[in-house]
């Protein structure tokens, strides 16, 4: 069990990658605290840019989105690592980000919401 466990740290890249994330818990978190200004569904914005497809995608590029200037300079693609930062703490990432939640600081929490956002595509 160690060595898998290992194995899958070490391969994901993060911290996150220690629990056993959930799709379905996360899509229970994305529709409890995202939902109110993001879509899972492609091209469709409201407060904040379509996540569909957002694991792979470059920041900042949904078409249609307005994003703030220092979220268009941020030169990422989002992966688990990105997001896991983004979302423990949006402002320390991007300071002029128009959006205002606070952050996800349960890191199993985060895990399963990322888990959900790489089933949207």
């Amino acid at each position: 069990m160690f060595r898998i466990l290992t194995a899958g740290l070490i391969l994901a890249g993060s911290a996150t990658a220690a629990f056993a994330a959930d799709p379905a818990a996360g899509a229970k978190i994305f529709k409890s605290q995202c939902s109110i200004c993001h879509s899972p569904v492609a091209g469709k914005n409201g407060v904040g840019p379509s996540l569909f497809g957002v694991v792979g995608r470059q920041a900042g590029s949904e078409p249609g989105f307005h994003y703030s200037a220092d979220h268009k300079k941020l030169g990422i693609t989002w992966d688990q690592a990105s997001l896991d930062k983004y979302l423990t703490n949006p402002r320390a990432m991007v300071h002029d980000t128009t959006m205002s939640y606070p952050g996800l600081k349960n890191e199993a929490e985060r895990a399963d919401l990322i888990a959900y956002l790489a089933t949207l595509h």
